[in-house]
């Protein structure tokens, strides 16, 4: 068999033509697919290949390659891992990135695959090694470190092990702790919070106390102290001690070297895109990473040979282990490639993509191989994100000089190129307060003294609502769908209003050309939806015109409406209105396309030939989500991938780019004084993605702040509005989140943080304050002379309440008295006494809260003005109240509410709600897709639906989508919800 009839391991045969992960083991030197159930573990002793397939634009698939070498591997399997990489390259068209992953030193997008971590596990199938027996639990220390994605090590458990900088978990059969090091990072112990919560699914089948330690803080709670004790007793922690492991490589002005004969020579000049010849292999040296650029019409085996040169490089180097090596085909570079280069020439490479799959296809043919696996995918038509919600309060101002003037009702929608406007428009969204979207636009003929006098008064506005618009910069020709929404119709005119555009065309000895309702204008109309009903004005020639679209032309008294013959009907609506629009109560002549009048040629200067092709839309990207920095005076990215809502860290600014828009988004614990730089930070983003990406410079570029995101930012995450209000630092909100809100601690609380006692304690001292406000005025009276003038409600009901609240949380309480114990439960007769009893006491404070009311001039209490008003505050407390159950959020977590008559517990509850909502439940009834679709002529009754497509067999599913039920409940709720329009079950 030739050489190259063995690029193609069996194994790889028609992999990658589905979104999501495929993983290998090398076993005996061959790659070996591992099965899903073991999609996360990674033995110390093996090396594994992970494929990682996208959808880019157009539709077509994108590939990340990852080799893994465990710390116990054999030179021999490593050796495979990065050679069966390049072969696995080959059979997607060779075009794929690849990375080389060293146990412990993993990049970020490699471990985003498998959230929150991955945990490297003894041994190994083909090295020989024994797993651990599962069976036998063996206590265990790790540190982690990562504020986004963490890397979990296993370190002897020991006091030695411990230091002041870093996070720590320490997992033992029944009780898990968190230790947090006294100069521990705030994200670092968030995200640390997420590991304890997989740990105890995954190891202790989700029922084990959980226990979060601060360093320094020795307590006679049993937490820190029980903590303490599994280390031989409370003694100081020593400081960090570096280690191999540690150390970090540091980056370097990039260096670009050339790969002739096995030998590099280094390249000299500055790096340009041009030195860069199709049919070679360079290398890039970065200092922390070392990038393995190929050529497209390089062959295989100088590929391999490419990345063992890379291998050597880094040893004759004494490289640091964490040094990270990448590989990128022509036309398919990274990011962090590019942004070593000056600048990135856009160009197409389509041509050398489909060339290297057209060799693959050619070699499978010679091999008697189908072409399976190579077929490209189907276009996919992106929709447009949510809109604002209608029936909100639209203004509008048009800049002119250093004020700003409001327009008329009647003329707002209407849009002149050379000038610039402020649109503040106030609606509801939900049950939130009133939101707001504040922008400005520029026209593409406006000065730039109107531009920043635009953005001048605009900060001013944005200042004065005390920072909860989300405020946009938005151009012509760019404007978004959820703008042009606002608008019915959206036109743009040409020419200004504004003096100084004025003054510009005067001193330029220019003709002014700005419309009036007596000039000759000539009106596109080319789209109509509602988010891109957009009608632009252009040269009044018989050449604007389009085949595909309707004109609004004007021409003195006489408005024509001038239908091409592919235009639709909604076209021609839209053309009518908007001369209604332009001049109310006009009489409109219509002209459909080769049945115009004279007068109708004679108005665009006479007849000429014109186009009658669609215009071509732009291409819709995938998002991406980074991090920002400055090194060296240098603006750098790191980007989040897989990104989540969980990545929105309060403490950070992060920049969303669609490609179609670019988000600051700014967390409500970010310094004022950053705050102010979001704008410039924005800006430079712009310009970086221009020159490297490709992306427009007049993009439009929101500032959004944390808590006020619009509906058309959150599209791009699987957003829970729960997340979004729950206040403090990124580890307060977390232990909130995953453990309930009488968790909440602060930054420099001590061990007991998790709550316990300390909770128990909190919520019925905070439920006794709010019964008995004279309580700590008067700890010595009875309960029935406490402040019983106030309310005739009943003390002793209040008493009773609180005894049998007290009684429900004893129930459960642990014996050991530990600070969160997740797995246990209360009895739900007690709980419901206590609801029961809750109940009949609120029910009677509102009651007498709202049947005696005190007059104006009644007196108060001869005993103190302190209490009543204590009690009147208290009041406002129970009106808040929806229902008893609420004051059960201060259970512990893991307790469960009394939700139904079957009782259920809350897990049970959750994994069922998280069924409905991705339509997993197979208990649906199963219907055909005819009936199921929006428009059916027989459509079904008495279903959900916002989730048509579950109702779906497996089969139709797999034929509506192009993919598995599974697969479909893994994308963004934006990208379900643009295949369910397309597929007409939205």
């Amino acid at each position: 068999m030739s050489s190259s009839a063995k690029v193609l391991d069996p194994a790889f045969q028609a992999v990658g033509q589905r979104v999501g992960t495929e993983i290998w083991r090398i076993e005996n030197f061959q790659p070996v697919p591992l099965p899903k159930s073991d999609y996360g573990k990674f033995y110390m002793g093996d090396s594994y290949i992970i494929l990682q397939t996208t959808q880019g634009k157009g539709g077509s698939f994108l590939y990340d390659i990852h080799f893994w070498i465990g710390r116990d591997t054999s030179q021999d399997e490593a050796g495979t891992a990065a050679i069966k990489t390049v072969e696995l390259d080959a059979s997607l068209g060779g075009r794929a990135v690849q990375h080389r992953e060293i146990q412990g030193h993993e990049s970020e997008k490699f471990l985003s695959y498998f959230r929150p971590c991955i945990i490297p596990l003894e041994g190994g199938v083909a090295s020989g090694f024994k797993k651990p027996e599962e069976e036998q639990f063996e206590t265990r220390l790790y540190v982690c470190r990562g504020k986004r994605v963490v890397r979990m090590k296993q370190v002897p458990f020991a006091r030695s092990s411990l230091n002041h900088d870093d996070v720590f978990i320490l997992d033992t059969e029944s009780k898990i702790f968190q230790f947090n090091g006294a100069n521990s990072n705030i994200q670092e112990r968030a995200k640390a919070l997420e590991v304890v919560q997989f740990l105890k699914d995954k190891n202790h089948e989700g029922k084990c106390d959980v226990a979060i330690v601060d360093d320094g803080k020795l307590d006679t709670e049993s937490d820190s102290g029980e903590f303490w004790v599994l280390f031989g007793g409370f003694a100081p922690i020593g400081k960090k001690v570096a280690s191999e492991d540690d150390i970090i490589p540091e980056p370097a002005p990039a260096k670009l070297l050339s790969i002739d004969g096995g030998e590099v020579k280094v390249v000299d000049g500055e790096l340009s895109k041009s030195i860069l010849e199709n049919n070679k292999c360079y290398l890039l040296d970065c200092g922390a990473e070392i990038f393995v650029w190929v050529g497209r019409v390089t062959q295989v085996e100088e590929r391999k040979a490419a990345i063992q040169v890379a291998e050597e490089f880094i040893a004759s180097q004494n490289r640091p282990k964490a040094t990270r090596v990448t590989r990128v085909i022509q036309g398919y570079e990274t990011h962090s490639f590019k942004s070593n280069f000056e600048s990135w020439p856009v160009g197409s490479v389509t041509t050398g993509a489909e060339e290297g799959r057209g060799k693959v296809a050619a070699l499978l043919k010679q091999q008697g191989l189908g072409l399976k696996g190579l077929t490209k995918s189907a276009p996919v038509n992106e929709d447009v994100p949510p809109l604002l919600e209608g029936g909100g309060k639209m203004e509008v101002w048009r800049i002119n000089a250093s004020a700003k003037t409001p327009l008329l009702a009647e003329d707002i929608g209407k849009f002149y190129s050379g000038d610039c406007y402020i649109i503040l428009y106030t609606y509801h969204s939900g049950e939130r307060k009133e939101d707001y979207f504040l922008c400005s636009w520029f026209g593409k003929d406006s000065i730039e003294e109107d531009q920043k006098m635009a953005t001048r008064l605009t900060n001013t506005m944005f200042n004065s609502l005390k920072g909860r618009p989300v405020q946009g910069r938005i151009f012509q020709g760019k404007e978004p769908p959820q703008f042009i929404a606002l608008f019915q119709p959206f036109v743009v005119l040409k020419g200004g209003l504004s003096s100084g555009y004025k003054k510009v065309i005067a001193d330029k000895g220019l003709a002014d050309e700005t419309y009036t309702e007596d000039s000759v204008a000539l009106i596109r109309i080319s789209q109509t939806s509602i988010h891109n009903n957009k009608a632009v004005q252009v040269e009044a020639v018989a050449t604007s015109l389009n085949s595909t679209e309707c004109f609004v032309l004007q021409s003195g008294s006489s408005v024509f409406s001038w239908h091409g013959n592919q235009s639709t009907f909604e076209q021609q609506q839209l053309a009518a209105k908007v001369a209604e629009f332009l001049k109310p109560g006009v009489t409109l002549k219509h002209a459909k396309e080769g049945t115009e009048s004279s007068t109708f040629w004679f108005a665009l200067g006479g007849k000429q030939s014109y186009n009658s092709k669609k215009a071509s839309q732009d291409i819709v990207r995938d998002p991406h989500l980074y991090a920002f920095s400055f090194s060296r005076g240098k603006f750098q990215l790191e980007e989040i991938y897989n990104f989540s809502q969980d990545d929105l860290l309060t403490e950070d600014i992060l920049i969303l780019d669609t490609q179609a828009e670019v988000f600051i988004w700014i967390g409500q614990s970010v310094d004022p004084k950053e705050k102010q730089n979001a704008w410039e930070i924005g800006q430079k983003y712009v310009e970086l993605a221009a020159s490297l990406e490709g992306l427009s410079p007049n993009v439009p570029l929101y500032k959004v702040s944390e808590g006020n995101e619009p509906c058309f930012f959150t599209t791009y995450f699987s957003w829970d509005y729960t997340k979004a209000v729950v206040q403090g630092n990124s580890f307060q909100k977390k232990v909130t989140l995953l453990f309930g809100i009488g968790h909440v601690v602060e930054e420099k609380s001590n061990g007991n943080q998790g709550g316990g006692p300390t909770q128990r304690a909190s919520a019925l001292a905070a439920l006794s304050s709010a019964f008995n406000p004279s309580a700590d005025r008067s700890t010595h009276l009875s309960p029935d002379k406490s402040n019983g003038s106030s309310h005739g409600s009943g003390p002793r009901q209040r008493a009773e309440a609180l005894a049998a609240l007290t009684s429900a949380f004893k129930s459960s309480s642990p014996k050991t008295g530990t600070a969160s114990r997740v797995s246990g439960r209360g009895k739900g007769s007690q709980r419901a006494a206590a609801v029961a009893a809750l109940s009949s006491v609120l029910t009677a404070e509102k009651k007498k809260a709202n049947d005696s009311s005190p007059p104006s001039n009644s007196s108060p209490p001869p005993e103190s003005n302190a209490p009543v008003a204590a009690e009147e505050k208290n009041d406002d407390v129970f009106q808040k109240i929806e229902s008893p159950e609420e004051v059960l959020d201060l259970k512990e977590p893991g307790e469960t509410t009394p939700v139904s008559k079957n009782n259920h517990d809350d897990a049970d509850v959750n994994q069922e709600s998280l069924q409905e909502e991705n339509g997993s439940d197979k208990s649906l009834s199963v219907f055909s897709y005819d009936r199921l679709k929006a428009k059916s002529d027989n459509p079904v009754t008495g279903i959900d639906l916002k989730k048509r497509e579950a109702y779906l067999s497996d089969e139709e599913f797999q034929t509506v989508f192009g993919t598995t039920k599974e697969a479909f409940y893994k994308l963004p709720k934006w990208k379900q919800d643009m295949q369910k329009k397309k597929a007409d079950l939205f």
